[in-house]
């Protein structure tokens, strides 16, 4: 679709809105900047104390450690104690303001960085660009939806306050998505007498001293948690879908990990026993299944729904078309580099917001919704997947580059995308500290140097 930006003289006026963002970690902080960049007023509300959203780490553990009671403490961050990311550092960075290292004291200039670094880039950028004074720290929102006047009210809630309720033009969801668990179904899981919990509630190693631990998924989080956990543990066991017949057994290099087709069924006598045929007596199931999409203050009166792990319907993974421009949504994709994509997403919401882009009519959205949910069903694409990208992403990253006149995303950092992932592939337990793609490198620090930051 060709851009409809509004150019003419005859064209509307640029509008300037009232904007609620919901979440302070990196969409909310991007799509508070990009806002702002536009014209508009913008409020964002973080229920925590911080910026950083899902980068902020806590040693804290949520009460119910595999996430199934709903009246359990709820911990937002999921990250381990030991976590680095797994994309390099050039390939994260919003567009304009790079993710460079940095060599001073308390800085990690590791190219595939810890968990606090990027937390401290988010924070540096948020106060490059003045978003603190846009930040309502303590501040949770327990309502937005739709008043009789077409508007948005919004109710939030501090702490030691009664609950405030205010008007908005739009509201833009930026809550994240990995705080509500997904659990698999394992028969006999109600009697085995093990412990369990989901990867969200997994912290350090030291808890799993020569114990048997089963890992149910072969993710970035499975894979990183088993290797540490195998420093301490008696012996690991991974449970993957969909693996070759000739990987599994035990893992080379590793004396006490092996690999397994899925958990069959567990039993009352501790056994857990996998499709491959094989059998352990375990201590712990951790179950690194990924997360649910969730919006509990969100009220749309049915037009967005979640349904087996698919925010819909949304035009683009963005705006629900029953209530485009006014509600959107930021980072919902998955297996993507993300920085940058939230960034262009953020750019075309506020650019439409503002009328100087035009979307489809409600009808033409639907249609292209439609159209994409077929395809996925044509391909036999799980509805749960609906959001994961993968390499999709560049085609779609570059649409919405397109609709916002803005320059597609470098080559260098989709080929360091592709390369990162082979590299994983061939050394998930050194990829992090030996690479072979210092030419892009090379590029992306060329590109670095025009940036003014």
């Amino acid at each position: 679709m060709p851009v409809k930006s509004i150019m003419s003289s005859t064209a509307p006026l640029l509008t300037s809105r009232h904007v609620a963002v919901i979440g302070a970690g990196a969409t909310g902080l991007v799509a508070a900047r990009e806002l702002r960049r536009e014209g508009h007023r913008v409020v964002v509300f973080e229920r925590g104390d911080e910026v950083g959203g899902t980068w902020v780490y806590t040693p804290e553990v949520e009460s119910d450690p595999i996430g199934l009671n709903p009246k359990r403490s709820i911990v937002h961050s999921s990250l381990y104690d030991s976590l680095r990311t797994n994309l390099p550092r050039e390939s994260m960075g919003f567009r304009d303001y790079p993710f460079k290292k940095r060599e001073e004291k308390g800085r990690d200039s590791r190219r595939f960085p810890g968990h606090r670094e990027v937390l401290m880039y988010l924070q540096d950028f948020a106060a490059r660009f003045e978003i603190y004074e846009l930040v309502r720290f303590g501040t949770e929102v327990v309502f937005a939806g739709l008043d009789k006047g077409g508007k948005w009210r919004v109710t939030s809630a501090s702490r030691n306050t009664d609950p405030v309720d205010e008007i908005y033009d739009a509201v833009i969801v930026c809550n994240g998505h990995y705080v509500k668990p997904r659990l698999p179904h394992i028969p006999g899981i109600n009697v085995w007498p093990g412990k369990q919990l989901h990867s969200h509630n997994y912290r350090r190693p030291e808890p799993y001293q020569d114990k048997v631990v089963v890992l149910i998924g072969n993710s970035s989080s499975a894979v990183d948690i088993s290797r540490d956990i195998a420093t301490v543990a008696k012996e690991v066991h991974i449970a993957a879908w969909s693996l070759e017949e000739d990987k599994l057994g035990k893992m080379h290099g590793h004396e006490n990990m092996w690999l397994h087709s899925m958990v069959d069924s567990v039993h009352e006598d501790g056994t857990v026993v996998f499709k491959d045929g094989n059998a352990v007596a375990a201590d712990f199931i951790i179950h690194c299944t990924g997360y649910s999409y969730e919006f509990p203050f969100l009220e749309t009166n049915g037009e967005v729904t979640v349904d087996d792990n698919r925010v819909g319907p949304l035009y683009k993974h963005v705006f629900p078309p029953a209530l485009a421009p006014w509600l959107s949504f930021v980072g919902l994709p998955w297996k993507i580099v993300p920085f940058p994509q939230f960034e262009l997403q953020s750019k075309w919401i506020a650019a439409v917001l503002s009328n100087r882009i035009a979307l489809p009519s409600k009808e033409e959205m639907l249609e292209d919704v439609e159209a994409f949910y077929s395809s996925l069903e044509a391909s036999g694409t799980p509805k749960r997947y609906t959001h994961n990208m993968a390499l999709l992403q560049w085609e779609y990253n570059d649409w919405i580059a397109d609709q916002c006149a803005f320059p597609y995303i470098e080559e260098w950092r989709k080929q360091m995308y592709l390369a990162t992932g082979k590299n994983r592939a061939l050394r998930p337990d050194s990829y992090r500290d030996e690479w072979e793609d210092d030419d892009l490198v090379q590029q992306a620090e060329q590109d670095f140097a025009n940036y003014l930051i």
